[in-house]
């Protein structure tokens, strides 16, 4: 069955060589908290929209730990949304200045076009939030055929496969075999493997590339 539908994810394999805009801001607010967090711990839940990902930081054993030593107590979701309101707040501070295309991304594009094959995308960002990276990612030569944010199927963002769905909805694709979903996190990769699309892994520009 032929392809005829490309998904991409954006921070990491489109856009932003490294995923250093949101990681940047994942380690201050918790350095502002008073919890240090590693580059690695900051790095593991990327794909995820946000506020999970917040909260899949503070459920990691080190971390849960360091909360209760600074804090005496565990996190509750009320502390879950204070970091995720600071990071709202700093992320979209910076945000358009993270939206250049990973090299050779636009070639990569025209040429998938000239397949005749659509391009479609999903992220782990808010819809506020790609707003700015949809406006300044089109100045510089990439603009998807369409964009499907967690907040499009109920804030629920990958691992789960709705997004993947919508834009298969959105475009007409009639069988998950047309479908091929790239991205650069583990979080990316569960989605696929929820939804039952083809997976292309990207490492160099992706979030893991970013640690070294």
């Amino acid at each position: 069955m032929k392809i005829d539908t490309v998904i991409l994810d954006w921070a990491g394999t489109t856009v932003v060589f490294g995923c250093f805009a949101p990681v940047n801001v994942f380690l201050t607010i918790f350095e502002d908290a008073g919890v240090s967090v590693s580059l690695e711990e900051a790095r593991k839940p990327m794909g995820m929209l946000k506020i999970n990902h917040i909260r899949t930081m503070l459920e990691m054993p080190r971390v849960s730990e360091e909360w209760k030593k600074v804090y005496g107590r565990a996190f509750s979701d009320g502390d879950v949304q204070a970091l995720y309101g600071q990071f709202e707040s700093k992320l979209m501070a910076s945000l358009a200045t993270y939206t250049d295309p990973i090299p050779h991304v636009l070639d990569m594009v025209q040429q998938i076009k000239l397949a005749g094959i659509q391009i479609v995308s999903t992220t782990g960002y808010t819809d506020s939030m790609m707003d700015v990276v949809t406006s300044q990612a089109a100045i510089k030569g990439y603009k998807p055929d369409f964009l499907v944010t967690a907040n499009q199927v109920g804030n629920i963002g990958r691992p789960y496969p709705y997004m993947i769905f919508r834009n298969m909805e959105k475009l007409g694709t009639k069988s998950t075999k047309q479908v091929i979903k790239v991205g650069d996190t583990t979080s990316d990769i569960h989605e696929v493997l929820n939804a039952g699309v083809w997976a292309v892994g990207v490492i160099i520009g992706s979030s893991e590339m970013g640690i070294i």
